[in-house]
């Protein structure tokens, strides 16, 4: 029997069983992944961000679950469930850097570079480029695209200006989908900017990105949750 999700009784008593369920997996089976999920239940479903917030710092901490590290750094980063701690997420980005989380690379690399009083994050360009450099490593798209600016423009008294790089990051940015890069190297084909002038390839390049502007960002389908009997 599916359970009927216009019903008010019957959304309590999933709710509840579902959080039994994430409760149960977290503190009795001790799993990781039920731990993370059991804060993203008393983030979404109960409104308790102090709870969750905890939850994925303990499952960071006891489990080095590289999720719950990025999901605690951001929480300390916004102030959700607390007032922001800019140090202590700057410590967690680089816990789930550490445990091949792309996304913490990225944002460890950004709170290096990024000359922010607030933050009390010493600026380092070599050592935030390095984060990025896991980042792109480890597939993400943006952190590519954000290295391949830096070199296109250089950094005074820490990077030279190198079109050859430029391009390189530009080219496995575009691969891993990032819409930016993709049309950076249609221009730098057009221009002969740190790779040979190619307007075959420039257009290549920018078909490819309005393809994808078409795509549709998400689909979603109806979903039937079955209940036990």
């Amino acid at each position: 029997m599916a359970w009927d999700l216009q019903n008010e009784e019957e959304v309590k008593e999933f709710s509840d069983k579902l959080g039994n369920d994430y409760r149960f997996g977290c503190f009795n089976e001790k799993k990781p992944e039920e731990c993370h999920r059991l804060g993203d239940f008393m983030e979404s479903v109960k409104k308790d961000f102090k709870k969750a917030a905890n939850l994925y710092r303990s499952t960071c901490d006891d489990y080095k679950f590289s999720h719950s590290c990025h999901k605690y750094a951001t929480y300390s980063l916004i102030g959700k469930g607390s007032p922001p701690d800019y140090p202590k997420a700057f410590e967690y980005f680089k816990k789930g850097c550490g445990l091949d989380d792309a996304g913490s690379c990225f944002f460890a690399g950004l709170m290096c570079i990024y000359d922010n009083e607030n933050t009390k994050i010493k600026q380092d360009y070599l050592q935030g480029i390095g984060f990025l450099n896991q980042s792109c490593d480890k597939g993400s798209g943006n952190s590519c695209h954000y290295l391949s600016g830096m070199y296109f423009m250089g950094v005074p008294d820490v990077l030279e200006k190198n079109l050859t790089s430029a391009y390189d990051y530009s080219n496995k940015a575009c691969d891993l989908g990032n819409i930016y890069a993709c049309a950076n190297l249609s221009r730098m084909y057009t221009k002969g900017d740190g790779v040979e002038k190619n307007l075959e390839l420039a257009n290549k390049y920018n078909k490819k990105v309005k393809g994808m502007q078409s795509e549709p960002k998400c689909q979603f389908k109806p979903i039937e949750i079955e209940r036990e009997a």
